[in-house]
């Protein structure tokens, strides 16, 4: 069997959950992680013959695709703003449209110096050690309550970011350590967005293994982490100083409207590459 032979192979496999496209594109990373390939050595290398333990591999690998266990976690690493990074079901997958934010928040901030940078709900790491690269004269500070997803976040800074500090703290209760009033220049996020009513319209690698902590918010309060974070964003962030949430596509004129124009000024609601709503941000007056 060659390169070619053994990428289509898991293609054919996994149409038995996931259609074409999505299948090519989930086989193309499965083989090139296991031939330890890039995707052009292994588009050269097409008629190469694969070697028996990447066959051994690939069955273990398959049953637990084909049980809907996301690629991203059964590779451990996933792809985000040109960084490979360590993921685990402590933590969320970061997703192409968060990249979005990153440089939106670059675009805005660079020709700024000595800004202070404050992630809240870091997860693997994936807003704050982006920042932390495209804008390398940042001070940030990663947050979260996990201390699973921390030591995850910890071990990517470890390569890719350093100089990043992480803090284990709940947002809802309490203010990171070391931030004064009026000194946070950015204040970023991607909270628990998801109302528990739209789970059926979630798929089964997203339900069944993503923690559900850091995506689900309850229907009676889904604004619960944006009115927090507002509220945080009045204390700490510095006059002009500027918040950016990622948000539910269905609520962004409800997120906004916490941003209040006594405290927050030129708020936005901005969409992702798809048309859909995807980000408020506003400036601390």
């Amino acid at each position: 069997m060659n390169v070619r032979q053994f990428t289509d192979s898991i293609t054919t496999a996994l149409q038995a959950i996931y259609a074409q496209p999505e299948a090519q594109a989930i086989a193309a990373l499965v083989a090139e992680h296991l031939l330890q390939m890039d995707a052009l050595k292994r588009m050269m290398d097409a008629q190469k013959p694969v070697a028996e333990g990447a066959k051994v591999a690939l069955e273990l690998l398959l049953a637990r695709l084909l049980a809907h266990e996301p690629v991203q976690y059964v590779l451990g690493t996933a792809h985000f703003a040109e960084m490979e990074l360590e993921v685990t079901p402590a933590t969320l997958i970061p997703r192409p449209e968060t990249e979005e934010l990153v440089y939106l928040i670059k675009q805005e901030q660079a020709s700024r110096v000595g800004l202070r940078v404050l992630d809240v709900g870091t997860g693997s790491g994936c807003l704050a050690l982006a920042l932390a690269r495209l804008l390398p004269a940042a001070e940030v500070l990663a947050v979260d309550i996990s201390a699973e997803a921390l030591s995850v976040a910890q071990r990517n800074a470890a390569r890719y970011a350093p100089q990043v500090t992480f803090e284990q703290l709940d947002i809802l209760t309490s203010l990171p350590r070391g931030i004064a009033p009026g000194s946070l220049d950015v204040l970023v996020s991607n909270p628990p967005y998801v109302r528990e009513s739209e789970r059926p319209e979630m798929r089964d690698n997203v339900l069944a293994w993503e923690p559900a902590t850091a995506l689900f918010v309850p229907d009676a309060d889904p604004l619960l982490f944006y009115r927090r974070l507002a509220e945080v964003g009045r204390v700490l962030l510095r006059a002009g100083g500027s918040i950016y949430l990622e948000i539910n596509e269905a609520l962004g004129a409800e997120t906004a409207s916490l941003l209040t124009p006594e405290d927050f000024e030129d708020v936005r609601v901005l969409p992702d590459m798809f048309g859909k709503v995807r980000v408020v941000r506003g400036i601390r007056q």
